[in-house]
């Protein structure tokens, strides 16, 4: 009688290190459709601007955006 051999597949392994990683340095992006508001130097508090009652999420929106046009904050 012949003895059978046993056949032994080996597995594909990829390493990691065979992926390239890409690596690039971070510049500072400008303000998304290039507006910006700058809040830097006012005097006025969170309850000046939008009072003293609760509002709603879109209400202080609104009332942020009227700020930023009445006090020309924008750099439009």
């Amino acid at each position: 009688m012949a003895a059978k051999k046993k056949t032994t597949t080996k597995k594909k392994t990829t390493s990691s290190s065979t992926k390239k990683t890409k690596t690039s340095t971070k510049t500072k992006k400008p303000a998304f459709g290039g507006y910006a508001i700058n809040f830097a130097g006012r005097k006025e508090t969170v309850e000046q601007v939008f009072g003293k009652k609760p509002i709603a999420p879109s209400e202080m929106t609104k009332k942020i955006w009227a700020f930023v046009k009445s006090n020309d904050l924008s750099n439009r």
